[in-house]
């Protein structure tokens, strides 16, 4: 069978690769505690360990109950996208017009999107190196390039003013930025968030700025909302990380009005509409016992950062930035292993441990380093922590 060509612009994902040699190997002896083996345990995947908050659940038995299973417009329940800004204006104060956001299957389809909406062959997209590859290919599958720029501690990991100045050329139609970012958990400080945007603006490009992990900050200093940087920003969200609904596959994005229309147009042939009971469940979300429990879990993974960060650095793996948001840890394995790949799988064979390596996530710091998701228990983290200690000072 004849395959289309850009498929050969679209890299494996690596995380669930990997996620596949963690559950081969979960399912041998030396992980059944039956037989004496200690149980696998999920430190790769980016997904909380908690669910959808109470309110959402009851929310999504009453639309099931009640049959509002028909379609919903391309861009969203009316109900869903009036709650979400009123959710800009109270938490982020920020006025977001309603007509501006578009409820998504997922900040993935949001990001396809847009992508479809705004590049094509021929255009570059600039991003940081490391950062979610999904986030790189995206903008392949339109067609365009997308040209990672590799980043330092020094940065956060971080594209700043400087770096978009210095790589934008005649082909460059803009930047998808991160913040809080996936694979490091740091944020752009908000006073270089604007350098970046002021500067895209002078030559005429785009900012995306992928926010799903809005919501999920530990430092007041980074806990700033993108969209008040003007009315041209595109922002894409999730219902993913925050409100721990990752199955559901529901998102939304925030768009400049000139955009909204071919973006509806786009969604209306590709996908139809989110899930409609998704879209009358996370109504429910915004609720105050549901933000009330979003909050504590919150605090509960502000607890784990704390926790694992110097555990890590402890045993000699360095984290030379500290995440201040998302769930995930940034760490250099240098001093274990030649490249993050084996050290990965290694420790999946001796630990029973499941990291994810920096092959994913760019070429820059692929050997050096590897991400930990704390989306998971304290006891789990612990334990981990104990293993790791077992297998690296033996």
């Amino acid at each position: 069978m004849k395959l289309a060509g850009r498929l050969a612009h679209i890299d494996p994902f690596y995380v669930m690769e990997c996620a596949k040699v963690a559950q081969e190997i979960a399912r041998s002896p030396a992980c059944d505690p039956a037989q004496g083996g200690e149980r696998m345990l999920y430190l790769n995947i980016g997904e909380p360990d908690f669910t959808a908050p109470a309110p959402v659940v009851a929310a999504a038995e009453a639309a099931l109950h009640a049959g509002r299973s028909q379609y919903t417009d391309a861009v969203g329940l009316p109900a869903l996208r009036e709650r979400i800004s009123h959710w800009y204006a109270t938490r982020w104060g920020v006025d977001v017009p309603a007509r501006r956001i578009v409820v998504t299957a997922g900040a993935s389809a949001g990001l396809q999107l847009v992508c479809q909406a705004l590049f094509e062959a021929g255009d570059e997209v600039l991003m940081p190196d490391p950062s979610y590859p999904c986030n790189r290919h995206f903008v392949a599958a339109t067609g365009a390039t997308a040209r990672l720029v590799p980043t330092t501690p020094a940065t956060r990991f971080q594209l700043d003013a400087d770096a978009v100045a210095a790589n934008w050329t005649p082909r460059t139609r803009g930047v998808l930025l991160a913040t809080p970012s996936n694979p490091t958990g740091t944020s752009i400080a908000p006073s270089e968030l604007a350098r970046i945007v002021d500067g895209v603006r002078s030559r005429g490009g785009v900012a995306i700025v992928d926010e799903i992990y809005q919501g999920l900050s530990y430092d007041p200093a980074f806990e700033r909302c993108a969209l008040a940087l003007g009315d041209d920003v595109v922002s894409v969200n999730s219902f993913s990380k925050y409100f721990g609904m990752t199955g559901w596959r529901l998102g939304w994005l925030v768009l400049p009005e000139a955009l909204v229309e071919p973006v509806e147009r786009l969604a209306q042939n590709l996908y139809i509409c989110a899930s409609s009971i998704a879209q009358h469940a996370a109504v429910a979300a915004f609720d105050a016992a549901s933000l009330a429990e979003c909050e504590t879990r919150r605090a509960a993974f502000r607890e784990r950062r704390d926790y694992i960060v110097p555990a890590l650095q402890k045993l000699g793996l360095d984290v030379p930035v500290v995440p201040d948001g998302a769930f995930y840890v940034w760490a250099d394995c240098r001093q274990f292993a030649v490249n993050s790949w084996d050290f990965a799988m290694q420790l999946m064979r001796t630990a029973h441990v499941a990291l994810t390596p920096g092959k994913d996530f760019g070429p820059a710091h692929a050997n050096a380093y590897f991400r930990l998701s704390f989306a998971t228990s304290m006891p789990q983290l612990k334990e981990t922590v104990s293993r790791l200690a077992r297998e690296l000072h033996r």
